[in-house]
């Protein structure tokens, strides 16, 4: 008998379910939590030991799935798991994972997120700046030398003539990233000294001139260890995805999965 599920007026079999999350393009999605599944034991085939979390725990990983939920009593508990069609083993596993997640990023990568952080810090770092931009090299060069002969100010020059949004704060920028920035401006900025004023210097389509206001260095606040425990866990899924991807058929599954790590 063909396994099939309904779903207002269709029926949809399991061969079409397939076709269905292909084409809504849902499989990535399906793929990805498969292979979390099978990083933190949750899956039925895992060769990977369970996650384990004590009965305090996963008492607080409920009642906060159900605040986040805003589930005020058991009847609300009950008639959202009839809308969404799932077993008390369901609702157990759903409320649990995350707090599974977390404990797997923190037991595979919490030891390294120093070294991390320390190779990844000079994207990380901060800095205030000013900006004036131009397409005008004459101009530029004219309002250089204006702004070195205290002719006029850095803020007057950049609300006058600069051509990007800057020029409503007067060219103050930041604090931002250096990350964000076009590497030639993050090295202009990561060799400057604050209040010097470098000159007009192309960039794409710009002549643009710097003054660095502040620089920021990172910190490895608490902050800053969960974003890089999520970006060294996010790193690890999409190379997971990847091996996947490009195993030949038939050799695509889960199997090992948990034995890959982001090079750091």
């Amino acid at each position: 008998m063909t396994e099939a599920i309904q779903i207002g007026n269709r029926t949809i079999t399991a061969s079409e379910l397939i076709s269905l999350l292909a084409s809504y393009q849902m499989l990535p999605q399906l793929q990805r939590e498969l292979i979390i599944d099978e990083a933190i034991g949750q899956s039925p085939d895992s060769a990977n030991k369970t996650i384990e979390c004590t009965p305090e725990e996963v008492a607080q990983a409920k009642q906060q799935f159900y605040t986040e939920k805003q589930f005020k009593n058991e009847e609300d508990i009950q008639a959202w798991m009839a809308r969404q069609g799932l077993t008390p083993e369901q609702l157990e596993f759903i409320t649990t994972r995350k707090l599974k997640i977390e404990k797997f990023k923190q037991a595979t990568w919490g030891n390294k997120l120093e070294s991390y952080f320390f190779q990844s810090k000079a994207k990380l770092d901060k800095v205030i700046y000013c900006l004036l931009r131009t397409q005008d090299v004459g101009i530029a060069q004219e309002l250089y030398f204006r702004i070195q002969a205290k002719e006029n100010s850095f803020a007057d020059l950049a609300r006058e003539y600069s051509l990007g949004p800057e020029a409503q704060t007067g060219g103050l920028v930041g604090p931002i990233e250096l990350n964000a920035l076009h590497p030639i401006m993050v090295q202009m900025l990561s060799s400057s000294q604050p209040g010097r004023v470098l000159p007009p210097t192309r960039i794409a389509e710009w002549f643009v001139i710097l003054r660095l206001e502040k620089l920021i260095p990172a910190q490895l606040d608490e902050f800053m260890k969960v974003r890089l425990l999520n970006e060294l866990f996010e790193t690890w899924l999409q190379e997971q995805q990847k091996q996947i991807m490009s195993a030949p058929q038939g050799e695509g599954g889960t199997e090992g999965q948990g034995e890959g790590e982001p090079s750091t």
